[in-house]
Formats: structure tokens, sequence, C-alpha cells
């Protein structure tokens, strides 16, 4: 079985290291392939702007047609989007080096969404009125989707959730769709494998971060899937994603006595919650949710981040040319060993980018899209996407008609420490 080898915060360390241009300095936040773009969102206004005019041309970054990612750079969510960033470039490179869009190049447009509402509306309004994006992929946060997508489907600028999993993203409008399978098929893989490991679990804890969107959705998942399978469910505890203390939480779960416990929280908040569950005593099965799936959460958990079960959307394993050439241009990014492996949430925003691509390949072929009005573009590049199909690093995969991604392969990995407690492994069980 294929190891995901992972090192603690690799994703702040590779960022700066992808090997295309326009990249940020090693280990610091990437710099935006427009260069001012990302400070540019402290000015936008939270009030949703008025349609791109129709006439403006579609490609209006010189000669190569703008895309927009729109995902976290900054805040605690930066532990998943900095991976998102990774994959975005990634692709950026190598869909050109293919020949771009029919041998025309696009230019990834970043805009930095933190980690709250207010962040991605300003980074949407930015991509959609003032770089003039055709697409955009993001947000980071199923939370942001909800507040964003809705001033782009107003636009009729298209949308590509790449780690937006909660229920409901795909209804927000008919130009939002994602590439990110949803939590109610991915997570219950997880629950699986934790009874495949100790098939006498009886009793589940389960907290959740209350205050984040995709993490409310998650738990839902969770507790369905713990009473369909006759457990018993504990007092389920709540916390938030920007907690550092979680001495209640973990000290009321311990109480019950738990064979196994359920945390739908982000990297942080999450990593934390599992560290002090560890330092109190607790030595039962642990799962968690699609937020702790990056290995940045090795340094906020560190040894005791040691046999988190997630379960994925992606696996390294995936045998496909577009899969190889994706772990191949990620490893060789990379100055030090071990090489590790690209994760989810990489593959995941590299799979957007490819899903615009082809779809502007495919509508250019039947006409020529350099002559479209950027409105027209938009339109016409959004009802290509959801007509196509893909066969991406996830594996095949389409959309139904409302946008959500039709994907048949799923996995469960669990988290192997090395005895530095600092580096470790998403080992893949199912």
């Amino acid at each position: 079985m294929l190891n995901r080898i992972r090192l603690g915060s690799v994703a702040l360390m590779l960022v700066g290291a992808v090997l295309v241009t326009a990249c940020g300095p090693e280990g610091g936040t990437p710099t935006p392939t427009t260069g001012s773009n990302v400070g540019s969102n402290a000015s936008a206004s939270a009030t949703p702007a008025a349609t791109t005019s129709g006439t403006t041309p579609a490609t209006t970054s010189g000669n190569a047609i703008p895309i927009g990612i729109a995902v976290a750079q900054t805040s605690n969510t930066a532990l998943l989007g900095q991976e998102e960033v990774i994959g975005a470039k990634i692709a950026e490179k190598y869909f050109n080096d293919k020949g771009g869009v029919n041998g025309t190049p696009i230019k990834l447009i970043y805009q930095d969404t933190a980690g709250d509402e207010n962040g991605a509306i300003n980074a949407f309004q930015t991509l959609i009125n003032q770089d003039k994006v055709v697409g955009i992929v993001g947000p980071t946060l199923s939370q942001q989707a909800f507040s964003a997508d809705p001033i782009a489907d107003r636009a009729k600028v298209p949308v590509l959730g790449p780690s937006n999993t909660a229920k409901g993203i795909p209804q927000i409008g008919d130009y939002v769709a994602r590439v990110s399978a949803p939590v109610a098929v991915v997570a219950p893989n997880a629950v699986d494998a934790a009874l495949s490991i100790n098939p006498n679990i009886k009793k589940v804890a389960v907290a959740f971060a209350q205050d984040d969107a995709f993490s409310k959705s998650e738990t839902g998942t969770f507790q369905d899937t713990v009473k369909a399978k006759n457990l018993q469910l504990a007092p389920v505890q709540t916390f938030s994603t920007k907690d550092t203390d979680f001495t209640t939480q973990a000290t009321a779960m311990l109480n019950t006595q738990p064979d196994l416990i359920i945390i739908s929280g982000l990297a942080s908040d999450g990593g934390n919650l599992v560290k002090q569950l560890r330092d109190l005593g607790y030595k039962g099965l642990l799962i968690g949710g699609n937020g702790l799936n990056t290995p940045n959460i090795f340094p906020v958990c560190k040894a005791q981040c040691d046999g988190v079960i997630i379960a994925e959307a992606y696996s390294p394993a995936e045998k496909s040319d577009i899969n190889t050439a994706l772990r191949d241009a990620y490893k060789a990014q990379e100055t030090k060993e071990p090489k590790v492996e690209p994760g989810q949430f990489t593959a995941q925003t590299f799979t957007g980018v490819q899903v615009f691509v082809e779809a502007l390949s495919t509508l250019d072929k039947q006409s020529t899209i350099s002559g479209m009005s950027l409105a027209d573009l938009r339109t016409a590049v959004n009802k290509q996407i959801l007509a196509g199909k893909y066969d991406t690093p996830l594996g095949p995969i389409s959309f139904t008609p409302e946008g959500e991604v039709n994907q048949s392969q799923f996995y469960v990995a669990q988290i192997k420490m090395n005895p530095d407690g600092v580096t470790g492994t998403f080992n893949y069980i199912r």
C-alpha cells in the first residue's frame, strides 16, 4: 500500500519552491501571480457589485486567459489554503506547458480569502470586477462559499469549489459547482474503517466547530452514521475554530469513556483538540474530519497525531497519467528528503484548474473564444463545465446538471507519526 509521506509543515515550505514563475520567497506566503492583487482585497466593498460589462474582451490579461484562485493564504485557514495554492501553481505550469487552451496560455490570478466570509467576498469581487477573470476556483471553506458564491452567481461567473463539501453548495446557484465530493459521501468511510480496526466499538464521542458551516454539516453526517450503525452517541461537544484550550470539551468526552472520538474542525483547532485528548490519557481510536486532512496538523498535535483516521477523496496511488504528472511535479519542487506526496487539497485545486482548461479548450474548438465577450464566455464555459467528462488526479469525474461532482473512488488514511514526533505519513488503509 502506498504511503503518503508527509512532513510537519510541508505546505508552508513548498509554496515558495513550486517550479513556476511568480513564486513567493521560500517559506513565506505565496506571492500572487498578479503582483499586488492580494493587497487590493482590503479596499474591496463587501456589497455585491454589478456584473462586468458584456463587451469586455474575453482575454483581458494580455494574451492569456485569466482564471481566479480565491483561497486562504493567511489566517489559521491557510494551513489548508496553502496546499491549494501549490495545486493551482502546479496546474498552471502543467497545462501551459501542454499548450494551454489550444495554444493560448492561462494566467492564474490569486486573491487571498483569509479565513472569514468578508475575506472571500472581497476576493471574489476583486477577481470578478477588477481582474475580470473567466471563472474562479475557490474559496477554501464552505462557510465562505455560502457568502461569496452568490456574488459570483449573480454576476454569472462560474465557480468551482475545491474544498467545499458541506450540504447545499451546488444549490447556491446555476454558476456554482464543486470538484470536492460532499461530506455525506466521504465521511462515513472513516467510521467503517474504525469499526474494521476495532469491531468492539460501542460508545462514540463527537465534537465539532460550531462556527464553521462545513464542520456543522460534517458532524451531522458523522452522527447519523453512528446512529445508523447502532452505536451509542455520547453528549455532543462544541467549540470554536478560534479556540486553543479544549480542556472542558476533552474532559467531558473522556468522562463518557468512549471507544471512538470523532472531531470535525479545522487543522489548528482540530489538531489542538487531538493533542489535548491524548495528553489527558485517551488511547482509543480518533477520527478527524476533512478539515484535519493536511500534514499541517503535524506541528500542532505532533506525536499525538499518531493513529488519527481520515476519510479521503484522493490517493496518490490513483493510477493515471494525470495523477502521475501531479505527483512528479509535486516531488520535483522539493529540495529535501524524503520526497513527499501531494494531498487532497492540492489534488482538488489542480483538478479545479484542469476542469476550466479542458472546458475552455472544448469550447474553443466549437467556436473560437477569442472573439467572445467576457460575459458570453463566462456563460458558455459554465455550460461546458457541466457537460464535460474529465480524467483527473481524483479519478474520472463529471457533474450533475446542478453542479455536484460525480466521483466514485474514495479512500481512508491513518496517520503514522515517525519517532521524531515531527514528521509522519498518511497510510492508506482502504
